[in-house]
């Protein structure tokens, strides 16, 4: 085996050694996000010395990435995160094959790139594309390593790692309803991105050297509260009626609806003030509304637009959308010009911006 005195740490250990080491250099896993989950699970990854690493990343830096997604740098703002982690982890590790995938994951290229590597990490922040993931991983018998962070919450889980193993959808049939913020829009701790990322990255290589005292989290979700870092192991059970891994498996239909927004004209809070004619609208909660608004502003929540309300608002009407920061009213924005209403603009910064001018 060549470069052993790169990994000599983790061959001493007994339940690696050489065999185990040969596996890993062997194995190849696809990361779906470099974000704060895909981050620490693809250092860890490469530094182990898998060999086939792949990400798939379709977004680009942004300064608020930096605060948790490590394997960036202030000059990497506005550059591809999937080719840009891959120029670090090349560096990191140069004897592994890694390939960037500079495009968004649907349901067009999954199949094809499912059937090209061993396993699949799940650092997507969205559940359209969990559920994708889950789908094509049944239909393709890849194991994903599953993930999730909302505040100082986190969870992990195997799905698809066997035919008689439940899947994502045994435990969350159908996308939740009711608004769920991201972590964008909920805030999150850059450590707790960490613990998970590498939590999973921990479960591939648990995957990949099958020792027999590994345990690795299937049929079981692994919850942690890093409040407290109180956690518990639930049990999963394949659920009989499951729309997805009870059907075989060249009757799985994948479907997807992209994360990607299309473009949405963008104006300052101070541009907003100066524009008399446009209905202002905040599409923050209501305790949000409650605790201080625009004078003038009319208030639908994000959350009743995503049930597929639609406002009684005539479509040509000009209207200026505003959260607390920018984020959910571009995706309100999106959702009422996918309803058809012709002149939606978002401001930028919202709210929060708003009140510092």
């Amino acid at each position: 085996m060549d470069n052993q005195e790169r990994y000599k740490r983790q061959i001493i250990l007994p339940e690696v050694g050489k065999d185990g080491q040969e596996r890993i250099s062997n194995a190849s896993v696809l990361v779906v996000g470099a974000g704060g989950l895909g981050s620490p699970a693809l250092l860890y990854l490469a530094a182990a010395g898998v060999g086939h690493i792949g990400i798939i990343d379709f977004d680009n830096v942004d300064k608020t990435n930096l605060q948790r997604q490590i394997l960036f740098s202030t000059n990497d703002i506005g550059s591809n995160k999937a080719i840009t982690a891959a120029k670090r982890l090349q560096a990191l590790n140069p004897d592994i094959k890694i390939e960037a995938f500079d495009e968004e994951l649907d349901n067009n290229n999954i199949e094809e790139l499912f059937n090209r590597f061993d396993m699949v990490i799940d650092g997507s922040d969205n559940f359209a594309t969990k559920f994708l993931i889950n789908d094509a991983a049944v239909k393709t018998s890849t194991p994903f390593i599953y993930g999730s962070i909302l505040g100082f919450d986190g969870q992990v889980s195997v799905f698809a790692h066997s035919d008689d193993a439940p899947c994502y959808r045994c435990l969350f049939p159908n996308p939740p309803t009711s608004y769920i913020p991201n972590c964008a829009q909920a805030g999150v701790i850059g450590a707790v991105a960490g613990i998970i990322g590498t939590t999973q990255a921990m479960e591939a290589i648990k995957l990949i050297v099958n020792h027999k005292s590994f345990k690795p989290l299937t049929r079981r979700l692994w919850i942690i509260d890093m409040h407290s870092m109180e956690n518990r192991l639930l049990s999963i059970n394949k659920d009989p009626d499951c729309p997805v891994c009870n059907k075989n498996k060249a009757d799985i239909e994948l479907s997807y609806k992209s994360s990607i927004c299309g473009f949405i004209p963008e104006i300052t809070p101070r541009q907003a003030m100066e524009n008399t004619s446009a209905l202002l609208i905040d599409v923050r909660e209501k305790d949000e509304w409650e605790l201080g608004h625009i004078k003038g502003a009319r208030h639908i929540a994000l959350s009743w637009l995503v049930k597929g309300n639609i406002p009684d608002i005539s479509k040509s009407q000009e209207i200026i959308l505003y959260c607390q920061r920018g984020i959910r009213s571009k995706q309100a924005a999106t959702l009422l010009k996918n309803s058809g209403f012709t002149d939606v603009t978002n401001m930028s910064g919202g709210y929060g911006d708003f009140i510092a001018i």
